[in-house]
């Protein structure tokens, strides 16, 4: 075979995974046909804050917080203007309160300076309290950047239903962004967190309902792994 020429098994493995992202994909858009974030936010600022008060807690949990907090908080400057102690107290149910407090006061100091959000996600990056998963969130929502945020949720889901087979969720990011068309990438990370928050639930997964078993590997492992326990019982 010329060095230049695709294997066809190689080529076949290939199209079954693009007919297979378009199956799972298809679904997701048809189950979520205009998927959000769950968080609440009237402003860009806002949303940057409640995406950072998030890492490691519930959006549940952070809309209860900014539900009063994001009345008295619109931009950088009433951050600033609010006494440090005084805003620490209004966050303090949320996880890790201390070092987040600290990085939304540090944050809301650069940008009542520069005025402007960054665009992109490695300039985001470089923003107190946003790592790689928060910039692509705030990237994807706020200016539309075809880039796939990926949490535990997302992680889970995509490993479960073979999409990907990766150890952690940045690898499960680069992957993803590399090999799902950029037609789905306008909403994968949403409709991915919405399945994977409400279906594909950690414990006890809700896969009679899912219209994804047929195709699922995991559900094939759990319903097999079931039926031999039944046998020897």
């Amino acid at each position: 075979m010329n060095k230049n020429q695709t294997c066809p098994a190689n080529h076949l493995k290939t199209n079954q995974k693009m007919v297979g992202l378009k199956i799972i994909f298809e679904y997701l858009k048809n189950t979520y046909p205009d998927p959000k974030t769950e968080l609440h936010y009237s402003t860009d600022f806002q949303l940057m804050v409640a995406v950072i008060l998030s890492a490691q807690s519930t959006d549940r949990q952070v809309n209860k917080v900014t539900e009063k907090l994001f009345k008295k908080i619109k931009k950088p400057n009433d951050v600033i203007k609010m006494w440090f102690e005084k805003f620490r107290n209004w966050i303090k149910s949320i996880w890790l309160f201390n070092n987040k407090a600290k990085n939304i006061w540090k944050l809301s100091q650069i940008l009542s300076e520069k005025f402007k959000i960054p665009k992109t996600v490695e300039w985001l990056k470089k923003l107190p309290g946003i790592w790689e998963k928060s910039a692509k969130v705030i990237a994807h929502v706020l200016f539309d950047k075809l880039v796939i945020a990926v949490d535990t949720h997302v992680h889970r889901v995509v490993n479960r239903l073979w999409i990907v087979k990766t150890k952690n969720p940045e690898q499960t990011s680069k992957l993803l962004e590399k090999i799902v068309p950029n037609k789905y990438k306008v909403w994968a990370h949403h409709s991915l967190v919405l399945f994977g928050r409400y279906i594909c639930i950690a414990r006890k997964p809700k896969c009679e309902m899912c219209g994804l078993n047929k195709i699922c590997k995991y559900y094939k492992k759990i319903t097999k792994a079931a039926k031999l326990q039944g046998l020897q019982s």
